[in-house]
């Protein structure tokens, strides 16, 4: 099967050579790749591997039974598996799928203080056990958050070298406009990968078969399978209504107006009893957050309303297959957006964000038409971002920069389809340069 290069394989070998390195949890949503990561960096840096898989094999979840210690536990595992070796100083052990049995997590202390045999968790949903599992081993873990394939990784997977993401971050830097032929083509591969998403499987068979086909059949069945761990592991009403704020997720991005109101997701829904299911859906990794700001202004922590939020799906492929048929044909056959452009703009946007590790926030001011998309920061000044699915003036971000109100603003960002330019303090930059945005923010003065 083809290995689709990952920037958590770098992450991996750097943790491997830190001497005073932790057990390591890899948190995502599941099919994001994490299994078939950590089986292939154990595979090259190790001469014994030991692999427990929670689900498909729950007789290991006895391994605690006589307490936490690491020799309790290798000796419960070598009792079920005799075959199974302990070489210290050779072997890893990886616990995949950890949320079936996270008092596991108690143990990562043990393995940490001991420090004969190297340990990575893994599961989709952990974000749900995560307070179990914090509780259990603070202080003797590292977490990684792992999501699928971002443009970077996707580029890999096409082929192209890390030389043309610097030329990309070059151009960026420079404020310098692509010429027709570079602009032409990353446009068209960003919009590919839009339309794809990242998830592995999804993407290993666009690139083996040049083609589409097959991409929408692998994205739903990942859709259905998100579901049916709804069905599992969440029970009574708060499943029927975490199916229900994810099915209308689609629907309310793709009004003028994208905050995500629950009263439009059933008949007399309150936020009290919704809001525990989108957080739900947040912690499974399966959507992303973007509250509202009380104020355009710094800092940002603590300075929004928890009650006015935004959501996007963590992966916009996934996004695409839960449209019509109708939106679907346009998509992949003709290349057109049509009513979704604006919801698939900023979710592609927001995916960026997220998995470069930039929070999510916007603004909308009471009574007003002023409203921007997504704010970024640098240590000094607050940045408006507004995501332009058309040509067009931007009223709102012109206000925030010139107005004496907003005065951690002096320049904003405008994503779109246009090629690089800056003018009346307004940097333009093409969708897909968003992935760079928070490396050009750390870099250049702006």
């Amino acid at each position: 099967m083809l290995y689709l290069k990952r920037k958590i394989d770098q992450v991996l070998l750097e943790w491997k050579e830190n001497q005073s390195r932790k057990p390591l949890i890899i948190k995502g949503p599941r099919q994001v790749g994490k299994t078939e990561s950590i089986l292939k960096f154990a595979r090259e840096n190790y001469s014994n591997i030991l692999y427990i898989n929670l689900v498909e094999e729950p007789k290991y979840r006895q391994i605690t039974n006589d307490g936490y210690s690491v020799d309790s536990i290798i000796k419960n595992i070598s009792l079920i598996d005799p075959s199974k070796k302990f070489i210290p100083g050779q072997t890893i052990i990886v616990f995949d799928e950890l949320q079936a049995f996270p008092e596991l997590a108690t143990s990562l202390k043990f393995f940490c203080l001991d420090k004969r045999f190297d340990v990575i968790c893994s599961g989709s949903l952990l974000g749900i056990h995560y307070h179990e599992i914090e509780s259990n081993s603070v202080g003797y873990k590292t977490d990684i958050e792992m999501y699928s394939l971002d443009f970077e990784e996707f580029l890999w997977a096409k082929g192209y070298a890390d030389n043309l993401i610097e030329d990309i971050f070059l151009h960026l830097m420079e404020q310098k406009p692509f010429n027709t032929l570079e602009f032409s083509l990353y446009q068209s591969l960003f919009l590919d990968y839009s339309v794809l998403g990242g998830m592995p499987d999804v993407v290993r068979e666009y690139i083996e078969r040049n083609t589409f086909e097959g991409s929408l059949e692998i994205q739903r069945q990942l859709i259905n399978d998100y579901k049916e761990d709804i069905r599992k592991y969440v029970q009574g009403l708060d499943q029927t209504r975490i199916l229900n704020v994810y099915n209308h997720i689609p629907v309310q991005l793709s009004k003028e107006n994208k905050k995500f109101q629950v009263s439009k997701v059933a008949h007399g829904a309150r936020f009290k009893d919704y809001m525990g299911c989108v957080e739900w859906l947040q912690d499974a990794g399966i959507i992303q957050m973007c509250y509202c700001l009380n104020f355009p202004e710094l800092p940002l922590k603590g300075n929004y309303d928890e009650k006015k939020f935004k959501l996007y799906f963590s992966d916009t492929g996934l996004l695409v297959a839960s449209l019509d048929e109708e939106a679907q044909e346009d998509l992949r056959a003709n290349k057109n957006l049509g009513v979704y452009k604006g919801a698939l703009y900023e979710n592609m946007v927001a995916e960026a964000f997220c998995k470069s590790g930039i929070p999510l926030y916007y603004y909308k001011r009471e009574n007003s038409t002023l409203e921007e998309d997504f704010f970024v920061r640098t240590i000094d000044h607050l940045i408006p971002v507004e995501v332009k699915a058309k040509k067009g003036t931007s009223k709102s971000l012109q206000t925030l920069i010139q107005s004496e109100q907003y005065p951690d603003i002096q320049k904003g960002i405008k994503i779109t389809s246009q090629n690089i330019g800056f003018e009346n303090n307004i940097l333009t930059i093409p969708y897909f340069c968003s992935f760079l945005l928070k490396r050009y923010l750390k870099t250049r003065t702006f």
